[in-house]
């Protein structure tokens, strides 16, 4: 009764968290909704599915949970709080809960919000992780595409972020599953990066990094929606996405927090270190 399970274990984060537990000696099993049943590419756990979860569950002390499937339209808000019940009855003792900026304020309706309440009130360790942007959105998912087009062309304006690197996030939550004692027990951390930059300035950095011309271009959240919907996206959802980019343009979520510092001991990665080290891995390099 000694491994830990990460859920979304090919996930931005996941993959990261699984990989540094590895490294520091932990048995780790990852587990996602699209893995083999017969556990070659890890467990499959399908949140909708409770009547398969217990493979996956058998033996596991220490959990990383995430919600994978925030889109809108369909509950998610009791997914999360039900697989922690299984979890503490199948021996689960320490829980740590990826959530997100602002989910602590948000009221019921926040698919998250459940979540949270469920791992405060679960009876055993537990600690939240609360990130704003990922800095790999530039360079692993969501606005790579633009970035490799050149454009990127959000309704953001002058409004200001602290992107936090997702190896930051996932040491974090390394350390929150592997130290024994009361470190990281019972607390909820911020985490953000070192200082709140623009999306110009992000998409400038961008630039003198690879030798490529990206540039941010202000949008209405109108105009981010018929385009994101014109390229096949649910229109719910990319009203949803607008919705966010907005609170950055009217400086919702610009204040930095100190979770990296107060869990590891260390300022978190800057947006800079975080552009080389993808250019250098050539995050911005196009497919042949």
């Amino acid at each position: 009764m000694n491994e830990i399970l990460v859920l979304g274990g090919t996930g931005t984060t996941g993959r990261r968290v699984a990989r540094r537990l590895t490294a520091l000696g932990h048995p780790v099993r990852t587990a996602s909704r699209t893995a083999s049943r017969t556990g070659g590419g890890g467990h499959r756990l399908d949140l909708d599915d409770p009547a398969g979860w217990g493979p996956a569950l058998d033996g596991a002390r220490a959990l990383y949970l995430i919600e994978p499937d925030l889109r809108p339209g369909t509950d998610r808000r009791e997914r999360l709080p039900l697989l922690v019940d299984h979890a503490v009855a199948a021996g689960a003792r320490r829980l740590v809960l990826l959530s997100a900026y602002g989910v602590d304020e948000a009221d019921d309706s926040h698919p998250l919000k459940a979540a949270e309440r469920a791992v405060r009130d679960s009876g055993v360790d537990w600690t939240i992780l609360r990130p704003g942007w990922f800095a790999q959105n530039f360079s692993e998912t969501f606005w790579r595409p633009a970035v490799l087009s050149g454009l990127l062309a959000l309704p953001t304006g002058d409004g200001r972020t602290p992107f936090v690197d997702a190896e930051d996030i996932a040491e974090v939550a390394a350390a929150s599953l592997a130290e024994d004692g009361d470190r990281h027990a019972g607390r909820a951390y911020r985490l953000t990066g070192p200082r709140a930059i623009g999306f110009g300035e992000a998409a400038a950095l961008i630039s003198a990094a690879t030798g490529r011309t990206v540039r941010h271009q202000d949008v209405t959240a109108e105009e981010f929606v018929a385009a994101m919907t014109a390229h096949g996206a649910p229109a719910e959802a990319a009203r949803r996405l607008a919705a966010l980019l907005t609170d950055v343009r009217e400086g919702r979520g610009a204040e930095t927090g100190d979770g990296v510092e107060q869990a590891l001991g260390r300022p978190p990665r800057s947006f800079e270190a975080h552009v080389a080290a993808a250019a250098a891995a050539g995050c911005w390099t196009p497919a042949d």
